[in-house]
C-alpha cells in the first residue's frame, strides 16, 4: 500500500510538501486528478499516478498539457466529481484560455487547481506572480504556509469551491511545495468517479448571451467568497501591539521567527492571511484600526500591498503601510529569514545586530559545477553532430527540457528560447527573416505533443522553411520520468494508448522526416547536412531512451564501460573540448574515462579521431 493511503487517523508521518497536498486532496474525497508536469508541483500527480493503480474508484492523467488538463477537469468537475488539476506558474498561462470562461461556467463538485510558483526560478524560465491570476479571473485563491497546513487548507478549498461553485486556485511556491514537515492524517474521504450532468445550456454554454448573465453570477459568487475570506479561520489576526505585519505565504513563518527573535512578542501584531483572494476586507480593515504602522512581508510582487494600501485609502486610514520599499526587501527572487529579520528591525527602529558572518577567507572556493547533459544522453551526441556540421553558421531556436542544456559550453547550440513549443514556431519567423541562414530547431518528445504540434502544423501550411530535430528519449524526463503520449506504455506499467510520433508528423504532410538513433553520428551528421539543404520543412526524429531512464528500467547484467588507449591519444582532447562527456576528466596532463559515470554509449569513441577509445572488459 502506498504511504499516502495510511489509514491510520491520527498518525503524524514526515511528508514533501507535494504529498501533504495529495494526502490532503484524498481526504477531501477527490476521486479525479489531471497535471501536465511541472517542477516545483510535480511530486503532487506523481503520488495519483502511483495510487491509481491500487484504488478502483480513482482516475488520474498526464494530460497532453495544461490546457488539456485544465478543460478535462473541468468536464469532470461539471458532473459532480471532485476533482483536482496541478500544474506550475508557466503552465497556467497554457491553461488560461479556459481558466478564465470556466470562472463564468463554475462547478457542480469542487474542483481545485494548484498552481506551484518559483521564487528564485530554481526550474523556470520567468518568476512570475500567479496571485494576479485570482485577481484577473475573479476566482478564489488560498495560500499554505507549510506542508501541514496546506494539507488541511486543501481540505476546505474543496469546501470554499463547493459552497461558491467555482474553481479554487490553491498557490503554492517552491518552499512549500519542497519542504517536509511532520503532518497528522485524517480520515481518507469517500470517493466516487460516478457523476451526473444535468443539460442546461444556457448555463453551460458561453455564447456572449449566456456568458453576459454568467459574469454578473461570477461576481456575485465572489461576493460569496469575500464573505467567506472575512470568516476564515485561516485568516488569523495573532500577537497584540502597535505595530502591524500583514504576510502570507512561507513567509509567515520568517515573520514569525523575526518576532519572536527580535523580542517583539508584545509589540508586534500580526495578520497572517491563508485566504488571500477575495481580500478579507472587514478583516484588514479592523487590523488596520488597531496599529500604527503596517509592514508587508510578501515574496515577488507588491501585491498584497497595494491592495491593502487602496482598502486604507478607501476607508480613510491614514496608517502608514509600506514593504518593498523597505530593505533588503525586492520584487525579486526569494525571501529568507535573515531577510526577513533585517526588514522588520529596520521598519520598526529596532536595535539588531545582525549574526556576524563566518571568515570564509581562508576556505578555497567550491568547484563551479554547472548543469549538464548526463553521460549517454543522447542529446550530446545530437549537438555535437549538428554543431560539426554547421558550427555557428545556423540559427538554434531551443525549446523547454534537459535539452535546453545545450545553451552550455562546448555545444553553445540555443539561441532562441520563450516558452513550450516555441522552438518550431519561432522556426517559422526565423527562416522567413534569415532566407540565407539554415534554422535548426530542437524540442523534446514530451514538450512536442505539449505544443510543438500547432507550431509544426502552420508552419507546413504557410512553407516555412526550416529543420525541426524532436529529441525523442522516451519520457518526460527533465521533471521526473513522466509518460506522454508517445512513451511506451508497457514502460510505466500503464494502460494509455501509444501516439507514434514519426506517423503523427508524416500525417500532417512532411515526406522529409527521419527516424536515427542520435548515437550514430555519422548517420546524424549525413541527416542534418541533406535537411538543411532540402526545402521546406524536414523532421529528424532522434531516437535513444533517456539514459537514467534505461538504467532505471533495465539494468544491464554486465556494464560497458569504455577506457583509452594512452598509446595511441595525440592529445587533441576533441573528447574534452567537443564532446565534454561528464565521464571524462584529466588526470595530470593525460585524458581518462571514470568507469563510474560511463555507460558504454560509444559515441566517444566515434569523435576521438585516432579511435583511442576503445571498451574494456566488462565489470
Amino acid at each position: 500500500m502506498h504511504r499516502i493511503l495510511n489509514p491510520k487517523t491520527g498518525a503524524t508521518v514526515l511528508l514533501l510538501g507535494n504529498e501533504a497536498i495529495a494526502r490532503g486532496a484524498l481526504e477531501a474525497g477527490v476521486s479525479f486528478a489531471t497535471c501536465y508536469p511541472g517542477t516545483p508541483s510535480s511530486e503532487i500527480p506523481l503520488v495519483f499516478f502511483q495510487i491509481k493503480r491500487e484504488i478502483d474508484d480513482f482516475y488520474f492523467e498526464y494530460s497532453t498539457n495544461e490546457k488539456v488538463a485544465l478543460e478535462t477537469a473541468a468536464g469532470a468537475a461539471a458532473a459532480g466529481v471532485r476533482t483536482m488539476c496541478t500544474l506550475k506558474h508557466v503552465g497556467l498561462n497554457v491553461a488560461a484560455d479556459p481558466l478564465m470562461t470556466l470562472a463564468y461556467v463554475g462547478v457542480k463538485a469542487g474542483l481545485v487547481i494548484v498552481n506551484a510558483d518559483d521564487p528564485s526560478l530554481f526550474s523556470s524560465q520567468n518568476e512570475q506572480d500567479n496571485r494576479f491570476y485570482a485577481r484577473l479571473s475573479g476566482l478564489p485563491m488560498l495560500e499554505p504556509t507549510s506542508p501541514a497546513d496546506a494539507k488541511e487548507l486543501v481540505k476546505d478549498a474543496y469546501l470554499i469551491s463547493e459552497q461558491t461553485e467555482l474553481p479554487v486556485l490553491f498557490r503554492t511556491t517552491t518552499r512549500i511545495n519542497h519542504a517536509r514537515e511532520g503532518v497528522k492524517l485524517g480520515r481518507l474521504g469517500k470517493r466516487s468517479l460516478k457523476g451526473k450532468f444535468t443539460k442546461n445550456p444556457m448555463y453551460w454554454v458561453q455564447v456572449p448571451a449566456v456568458a453576459r448573465e454568467r459574469h454578473k453570477d461570477l461576481l456575485r459568487r465572489g461576493e460569496m467568497a469575500r464573505k467567506l475570506s472575512n470568516e476564515s479561520p485561516h485568516n488569523q489576526i495573532s500577537g497584540r501591539g502597535r505595530l502591524g505585519i500583514i504576510t502570507s505565504g512561507v513567509s509567515v513563518n520568517y515573520v514569525r521567527d523575526a518576532v519572536n527573535d527580535l523580542g517583539l512578542k508584545n509589540k508586534v501584531k500580526i495578520l497572517k492571511l491563508g485566504f488571500t483572494w477575495p481580500l478579507p476586507d472587514q478583516k484588514i480593515v479592523r487590523f488596520l484600526k488597531g496599529v500604527d504602522k503596517v509592514l508587508v512581508v510578501e515574496e515577488l510582487e507588491p501585491v498584497l500591498e497595494t491592495d491593502v494600501r487602496a482598502l486604507a485609502q478607501a476607508k480613510g486610514l491614514m496608517v502608514p503601510i509600506d514593504g518593498k520599499s523597505v530593505k533588503p526587501f525586492s520584487r525579486l527572487y526569494e525571501y529568507d529569514p535573515g531577510m526577513v529579520r533585517e526588514a522588520i528591525a529596520r521598519y520598526f527602529q529596532i536595535d539588531y545586530q545582525p549574526p556576524k558572518k563566518l571568515n570564509l577567507t581562508k576556505v578555497p572556493p567550491l568547484p563551479a559545477r554547472p548543469p549538464n547533459l548526463c553521460p549517454g544522453c543522447g542529446h550530446r551526441s545530437t549537438y555535437y553532430a549538428v554543431k560539426k556540421v554547421l558550427g555557428e553558421g545556423a540559427v538554434y531556436p531551443t525549446d523547454i527540457g534537459c535539452y535546453t542544456l545545450g545553451l552550455l559550453p562546448p555545444f553553445k547550440i540555443a539561441d532562441y528560447l520563450i516558452c513550450m513549443g516555441s522552438s518550431v514556431s519561432s522556426s517559422g519567423g526565423f527562416s522567413r527573416a534569415l532566407p540565407d541562414t539554415p534554422v535548426v530547431a530542437f524540442i523534446g518528445d514530451s514538450t512536442f505533443f505539449h505544443s510543438g504540434i500547432t507550431g509544426l502544423v502552420n508552419a507546413v501550411h504557410n512553407n516555412h522553411n526550416f529543420t525541426l530535430i524532436i529529441l525523442d528519449n522516451g519520457t518526460t524526463a527533465m521533471t521526473g520520468h513522466q509518460p506522454h503520449p508517445g512513451v511506451n506504455p508497457e514502460h510505466f506499467g500503464d494502460t494509455t494508448t501509444h501516439v507514434d510520433i514519426e506517423k503523427l508528423v508524416r500525417g500532417l504532410g512532411i515526406e522529409q522526416v527521419y527516424t536515427v538513433n542520435p548515437r550514430n553520428v555519422n548517420k546524424v551528421t549525413q541527416l542534418v547536412e541533406q535537411t538543411t539543404k532540402e526545402p521546406g520543412v524536414s523532421v529528424i526524429i532522434a531516437r535513444e531512451m533517456c539514459a537514467l531512464l534505461a538504467a532505471r528500467l533495465a539494468p544491464p547484467k554486465k556494464k560497458l564501460v569504455f577506457e583509452i588507449d594512452q598509446s595511441k591519444c595525440k592529445q587533441h582532447r576533441d573528447c574534452l573540448r567537443l564532446f565534454a562527456c561528464p565521464a571524462f576528466y584529466l588526470d595530470g596532463e593525460r585524458v581518462k574515462i571514470n568507469p563510474n559515470l560511463c555507460i558504454g554509449c560509444t559515441v566517444c569513441s566515434q569523435v576521438c579521431p585516432e579511435r583511442a577509445i576503445k571498451p574494456k572488459a566488462a565489470a
